[in-house]
């Protein structure tokens, strides 16, 4: 593999662009040939945490700091080279009336290059996590970091093997409010690499982790064994486990990987409290999938529910409108509505918008587009 290939239909995450980290280490490649990478995001913990008012993570901040301390540097200096240049005399021609010009003196090849650092394409070569971990801060705790096994670009079916912003948000009012969430069994839709089911573990009882494709469910079971040590002091965890939104049942077949068992099965329905979902709607059929099955769910449990879906407004240009939309978030929207007007008998949703005034826990671009909703589900 030389190269990353990007085609017309590639969608890529802007939070790996973002991340504080010094290099993406590529571990293997998954099932269907594309590059996965292992990121480490850090929990910020307690004078740590940012402000939730701010957004941007702190290194963010530190290199507009930099920038600025910077460009008044190059401001001193340029107004010095301004006043030299005052007292310069008209500059020297040779012979012909050219302009002559000091070159650099040549240097030996071999010299050059024994000065110039060696450039190493680390996003293309393979990983060892044993070498990995030997590099790691010897100041940083286990408890801090969380390691996520995720791909870069992928066309749109696969989005689900990267890591999104809403993701992030839900991780952060799990970590900011954790009582909210001790002792609880919690059901994830659309987990993807399984980031927010991991922090949900380091509180919740029992999280099943849920999406559909066996080389995504591998990666997000090899993300829950990675992180299992921020999980064992609180006894959390986490099952990894089809769920199909566009089927009506369970998938209970023994003979599958990812099955669920009868147990299982009675074991959500019996004590599940909440329900989580991480940008999951870019697309309005998939979208009307998810709140079928949020309506199928929470009709069936024996306890109130209460669902917590991020979602990240999209700016899209489109031709069919000459202007700017918002397509996929207002079909969310739209569903929503819905939702909160379902009169059924049995089961009653209250719709609310959640602000994002928790602090933000873990280091990543908290944009204004981020937003956190809310659906309480209560047995008439």
């Amino acid at each position: 593999m030389d190269r990353i290939t990007f085609h017309y239909d590639t969608v890529l995450s802007d939070v790996h662009l973002l991340l504080p980290n010094a290099s993406h280490l590529m571990a293997r490649l998954n099932g269907v040939g594309q590059p996965v990478f292992i990121s480490k995001f850090k929990i910020l913990w307690n004078g740590e945490k940012q402000d939730s008012g701010e957004s941007g993570s702190p290194c963010r901040e530190e290199e507009l700091e930099r920038y600025t301390q910077e460009e008044s540097r190059c401001k001193e200096t340029g107004s010095e080279t301004d006043e030299e240049e005052d007292g310069v005399q008209d500059p020297s021609l040779d012979e012909d009336g050219d302009l002559e010009v000091t070159r650099r003196p040549r240097q030996n090849l071999a010299d050059s290059r024994a000065h110039r650092d060696t450039i190493h394409p680390i996003i293309l070569s393979q990983a060892k996590v044993e070498e990995e971990d030997e590099e790691e801060d010897v100041n940083e705790r286990p408890g801090d970091v969380i390691r996520i096994e995720h791909t870069m670009a992928t066309p749109l079916e696969d989005v689900g093997k990267q890591v999104w912003r809403g993701a992030f948000l839900l991780a952060d009012l799990i970590l900011s409010r954790p009582t909210t969430f001790t002792g609880a069994t919690v059901l994830e839709l659309g987990a993807g690499t399984g980031l927010t089911s991991i922090v949900m573990a380091t509180v919740a009882k029992k999280v099943y982790c849920t999406d559909v494709g066996e080389d995504l469910l591998h990666m997000c079971q090899k993300n829950v064994t990675l992180n299992k040590h921020l999980m064992e002091p609180t006894g959390g965890e986490v099952r990894v486990r089809l769920l199909d939104w566009l089927r009506h049942d369970f998938c209970t077949d023994a003979e599958a990987e990812f099955g669920w068992t009868e147990e299982e099965v009675a074991d959500l329905h019996d004590n599940t409290t909440v329900i989580i979902a991480a940008d999951v709607c870019y697309d309005d059929d998939l979208t009307d999938a998810l709140f079928r099955t949020v309506y199928r769910i929470c009709t069936n449990l024996a306890h109130p529910c209460t669902t917590y879906l991020s979602i990240e407004k999209r700016l899209n240009f489109t031709l069919r409108q000459m202007s700017v939309s918002c397509e996929a978030y207002d079909h969310f929207r739209h569903c929503l509505s819905e939702l909160a007007e379902q009169k059924d008998g049995r089961t009653g949703f209250r719709v609310e918008q959640v602000t994002p005034c928790f602090p933000q826990c873990l280091q990543y671009e908290r944009v204004e587009q981020l937003e956190l909703w809310k659906v309480t589900a209560d047995p008439i």
